[in-house]
């Protein structure tokens, strides 16, 4: 292991904790702030969002493909469909046009 990959893991430690620590030091007591309260439910939707969305379109071979399974996943789960045929029909589209765009 290289004398670096300690600062990193120190690093990544401190920040975790720090997120953890952070509110409970400076909310002690009921938030009543109706912004706070929404601000802080997206927080976690945001964050996934932020870190999922650029894998979507950049895992396939052709962005095209990532961004027509992405519409469909949006399309799907917009109808209600379970999590399963939402996975299944986003794989489907990328297959179908990785397989027609070659």
């Amino acid at each position: 292991m290289t004398p670096g990959i300690y600062a990193y893991i120190f690093t990544m430690a401190a920040v975790t904790y720090a997120i953890r620590v952070i509110p409970l030091t400076l909310f002690s007591k009921q938030v009543n702030s109706r912004f706070i309260k929404s601000f802080l439910y997206y927080v976690p939707y945001a964050t996934l969002a932020a870190m999922t969305f650029p894998t979507i379109i950049h895992a396939t071979q052709s962005t095209v493909s990532g961004i027509a399974a992405l519409i469909v996943g949006i399309v799907t789960a917009w109808f209600g469909w379970d999590i399963f045929r939402v996975a299944f029909s986003c794989c489907g589209v990328v297959l179908l046009l990785e397989f027609f765009i070659r």
